[in-house]
């Protein structure tokens, strides 16, 4: 498997991480999902080049994942904001992030809480059956071949 055609794998997992399989996208994800929207703001909190930044930006553009929309005329200014495709990637960040707050976390606790609006509520993260609404683990989850996937025995 090549890093450069990961996305022409029949694997959905190698097709994700060929659009954020790299630190600097997650990164700039996170920093949308905080409404960071304009590119001096990505710069200033990621500290980043600014050429690696465009690069990234211009990727996740190109990809659908984010939209970019003019926000200043003189000079000509642009904020990037998630679009359908790049909000569903939230619940990749939500589960990254709360791996990270229980594996990788220090004696001070959670670096940030996430709050549900709805109910007002501070929250884990969890991943459930869309059928049955159960929580889901790793050892209670088959996995069968699916009309996607390339010959019989493709692992």
């Amino acid at each position: 498997m090549k890093w450069d055609a990961l996305e022409e794998e029949p694997c959905s997992l190698s097709r994700t991480v060929a659009v954020v399989g790299d630190r600097w996208t997650l990164l700039i994800l996170r920093e949308c999902f905080l409404r960071v929207r304009r590119f001096e703001a990505f710069q200033s909190s990621l500290q980043i080049t600014r050429h690696l930044l465009s690069e990234r930006l211009k990727k996740l553009v190109r990809l659908g994942i984010l939209r970019r929309v003019p926000y200043c005329e003189a000079p000509k200014r642009y904020e990037y904001i998630l679009t359908q495709k790049g909000l569903d990637l939230y619940p990749v960040i939500m589960a990254m992030v709360h791996w990270g707050d229980i594996h990788m976390g220090d004696e001070r606790g959670r670096p940030l809480l996430h709050e549900h609006k709805n109910c007002g509520k501070l929250f884990n993260p969890v991943m459930v059956c869309s059928e049955c609404g159960e929580v889901l683990h790793a050892k209670q989850v088959h996995v069968h071949a699916g009309p996607g996937r390339r010959g019989a025995d493709a692992a």
